[in-house]
Formats: structure tokens, C-alpha cells, sequence
């Protein structure tokens, strides 16, 4: 047994994917290069399948060796969070860092974490990705109000997670920690062979859409912009690499209407791990032309493959672009990001690297983990003061 304090993670991990699970898995191994002894516990149900948008929450890599994950809390099964709560009250870690995306977490995770606070020992550090969800449903700030209870301290990684965290007046210590860059997916690869490996035989300029497809992501907008007869003339063409998580005929239908069929090449799948470095690697700019946000995974994960972002002025989006030095930063209209995109390729990609180069070091995974240690060493003084 390791000498440093253990971590207990609360969130998807293995055998879950998507970006939540890739960045806490991420994180424990940083931890544990440090020699902290680490427990990941993921879900044994984490949405009922009637709710869950896209194909399949579960990911096809293979299980990881080097992390202890257990499959533990079931969302749906109050007797269930009453076990998990008792068996990590006894285990009794240093502290727990829970994950909060989504108010449809709050009952099981704000039940577990209540009865680990029994034990007057253990701190609990919620890293919120959303304080405010992007779909609001009622009952929301109820849930949200039930977890926040159950937490001694927030981390963000944006200013605008932390701004609504005031906005709901939740009176708890927050430190913001930008997300850092998501650097395990291997390197990039020579553009060329990229787009070879990805079927893609345009030379010219190309941008791409990466993610899960919700109508708060904007991409409706991106492709009334590729609409635009400038952009048609410059034979640009955009890459849509993601599952959609609504309808896809509403964004077919843009894509027919405007006969931008030769403009758009989509990947109507989620991304596996081993494939991510070819979509960045082919590209020439990433596209975020969201109406909405308070910070995206896909935004570091860009930033780790040099490759420079257009984003809209939106939440924590623009927080990670330096405008016209880094990336550009513009309107949530089609008309906007139109312009952008002109704007980019008049420039060039090689006219934004150095800067971009320069701006991914301060966002490392030991800053992350060495802010989370502080915070949590904060949080310990507090409540011994009191």
C-alpha cells in the first residue's frame, strides 16, 4: 500500500466512454506517477439505454491494466448508492473527486457522497464540467442544490462554470484549473498520410467538426456557412467526425438543401482512440461553432495536435484562443464564421503555430494534478479552523 493519501474517482471511466472517461482515467495516471494510490469508481449502469442518445455507451478499446476500476454505482438503484456509500465510508480516501455533467447524476451521486461525509474525514472535490446543463429541464436546480451538499469544493475549467456556480449562489470554496490537453492519443502524422488513411483525397483546404452532435454545438451553423458562395468557391472542404445525438435530418437536410454534397465528408460514428490523430492530423482547422458552452474536451485535444481553432464567442470556448494570434474567435452566425474561415486560410495555418505552440504548455496534466492538491489542501485547513 502506497504511503500517499488514495484518490477515489466518481465518474465514468472504463468500461464507459467518451471524453469524461478519457480525462479521468488520464488524471489517475498522473496521480499515480507520483506514486498516489488511485480507485476509479465507474458505473455498472450509468444511463437506462432508453435514455441514451447515441449507438452505444460503451467503448471498444480494451480494458486498462495499469488502473483499479470498479464498476459500482448504478444511477437508477437508490439501495445500490446506499452500498456504495457505506463501502466508501469504511474505505475512507483522503478525498473523492466526482465528476458533475449532468442534474440526472445528482440523486445517486449527492446520496453516496452524504453518507462518505459521515465519516468527518474524507473531502470531497467536484470537478464541474456543467453547473447548468446545456438542455435545462425543470427540477434541475433542485438536483443540482441536493448534490451541492454533498461537495466541500468546486474545481472548473472555465470561467463560465464558475460564474454560473455564483449564479446559483452556491456559497462553496472554486478554483478554476484549466483542462488540460489530451495528449494520449498518440502524436500527429504527415498531413498527406493522414488524409490517406482516412479516405480523403482533397488536397486543398480542409476544416473539421469533431464530437458528438447536440443542437447547442452549433453545427447547423457551420454548414449555412459552407453555403456561402465564397466558400464554395474556394473548394474548402469540412470533415464531420462524430455520432449524432439528435435527428441527423436536420443537418442532412441543410447539407441537400444547399447542395453541399461534394463540400462535406462525414464520419457519422463515435471516434475510436486509435483513429483521433488521423482527423486532426488531416485537417487543416478546427471548427467549434457552438451557440453555447462552458468548455469542450475537443479544445485541448486540438491544441495537443498544434492544430489552430476558429471558435465562437462562446462561454469557455474562447477562453482557450488568443484571437487572431492563436485562432480566431467569432460571432454565432453563419455569416460570422464564414468570414473566419476566409479570414484563416488568407492567413494560413503556419501563421498561427508559434503562438499556439507557446500557449499549449501552460496546460499540463501536473499543473492540473499539483492545483488539485492545493485546493485540497485548502479545503483541509478550512475545516480544521472551524
Amino acid at each position: 500500500m502506497s504511503d500517499k493519501p488514495t484518490i477515489v474517482f466518481l465518474g465514468p471511466s472504463y468500461p464507459y466512454r467518451g471524453g469524461i472517461a478519457s480525462f479521468t482515467e488520464r488524471l489517475a495516471r498522473e496521480f499515480q506517477s507520483s506514486g498516489f494510490n488511485c480507485l476509479l469508481y465507474t458505473f455498472s449502469l450509468q444511463y437506462p439505454s432508453f435514455l441514451f442518445p447515441g449507438k452505444t455507451q460503451y467503448s471498444k478499446e480494451t480494458r486498462p491494466e495499469d488502473l483499479k476500476i470498479k464498476e459500482a454505482i448504478n444511477t437508477i438503484n437508490p439501495l445500490n448508492w446506499f452500498r456504495v456509500g457505506k463501502e466508501l465510508k469504511r474505505l475512507a480516501p483522503e478525498f473523492i473527486i466526482v465528476r458533475y455533467w449532468l442534474p440526472f447524476m445528482a440523486p445517486a451521486f449527492g446520496t453516496i457522497l452524504r453518507i462518505v461525509g459521515q465519516n468527518n474525514y474524507t473531502r470531497v472535490i467536484c470537478i464541474a464540467d456543467n453547473i447548468i446543463p446545456h438542455e435545462k429541464r425543470i427540477g434541475d436546480k433542485i438536483l443540482t442544490s441536493y448534490f451541492n451538499h454533498a461537495v466541500d469544493g468546486y474545481i472548473t475549467m472555465s470561467a463560465q462554470v464558475k460564474h454560473d456556480i455564483a449564479t446559483l449562489g452556491i456559497n462553496k470554496p472554486v478554483e478554476l484549473l484549466h483542462h488540460p490537453l489530451f495528449d494520449h492519443f498518440g502524436g500527429p502524422v504527415e498531413r498527406m498520410i493522414a488524409r490517406k488513411e482516412l479516405g480523403i483525397e482533397q488536397q486543398g483546404g480542409l476544416m473539421l467538426f469533431f464530437g458528438f452532435i447536440r443542437q447547442y454545438k452549433g453545427l447547423d451553423l457551420l454548414l449555412e456557412a459552407m453555403a456561402d458562395p465564397r466558400i464554395k468557391e474556394s473548394g474548402y472542404k469540412l470533415v464531420i467526425a462524430g455520432e449524432f445525438y439528435e435527428d441527423p435530418v436536420k443537418y442532412t437536410s441543410i447539407i441537400k438543401s444547399y447542395h453541399l454534397e461534394d463540400q462535406v465528408i462525414l464520419f457519422n460514428e463515435f471516434i475510436p482512440e486509435n483513429k483521433i490523430r488521423y482527423f486532426f492530423s488531416a485537417a487543416d482547422v478546427l471548427v467549434q461553432p457552438y451557440r453555447h458552452a462552458t468548455q469542450s474536451g475537443v479544445t485541448p485535444l486540438s491544441m495537443h495536435f498544434e492544430l489552430p481553432m476558429i471558435v465562437t464567442d462562446a462561454g469557455g470556448l474562447k477562453e482557450m484562443v488568443i484571437d487572431k494570434v492563436s485562432g480566431l474567435i467569432v460571432q454565432k452566425d453563419s455569416t460570422s464564421i464564414a468570414n473566419g474561415i476566409l479570414e484563416y486560410f488568407m492567413k494560413g495555418k503556419a501563421f498561427f503555430i508559434p503562438a499556439l505552440v507557446q500557449q499549449k504548455k501552460s496546460y499540463s496534466w501536473s499543473v492540473m494534478a499539483d492545483g488539485i492538491l492545493a485546493f485540497w489542501n485548502k479545503l483541509k485547513s478550512e475545516k480544521n479552523a472551524k
